[in-house]
């Protein structure tokens, strides 16, 4: 018996040390973001599990060994530990990080995969 396709968002770390992700989003309450998820070199982190429900999505990704981080001019609530926050105002007033993160076009796609790479310092690749 066939299994059914898995649709999911999946970040795929193509660098040779653990990223840490968020993920942010426009959920029914408005916007959301969530974090952290690793992934080790040369593995992924599914960051939204299921069929995705909006052609855009935005991450930051940091790389806490060597650095680098990939991110971008969508500003977003975000701290050191595991979040789910709800909004993206006055992140600092209430006690978060303000971040920016970059966007992620998945044409409308239930199922989209992106792969960071250490050459990514102007914007990601996807597949």
């Amino acid at each position: 018996m066939a299994q059914p396709a898995q649709a999911d968002l999946r970040v795929c770390n193509q660098t040779r040390n653990p990223l840490n992700i968020a993920l942010g989003y426009r959920a029914e309450r408005g916007w959301q973001s969530e974090g952290w998820w690793l992934a080790g070199p040369d593995d992924c982190a599914i960051v939204f599990q299921g069929d995705l429900n909006a052609r855009f999505y935005y991450l930051f990704a940091a790389d806490d060994v060597g650095g680098g981080a990939w991110g971008g001019g969508v500003y977003l609530c975000t701290r050191d530990e595991t979040f789910t926050i709800f909004g993206v105002e006055d992140c600092l007033a209430r006690g978060y990080e303000r971040t920016g993160f970059f966007e992620v076009d998945t044409q409308n796609r239930s199922d989209w995969t992106l792969q960071l790479t250490e050459q990514d310092s102007t914007g990601p690749e996807t597949q």
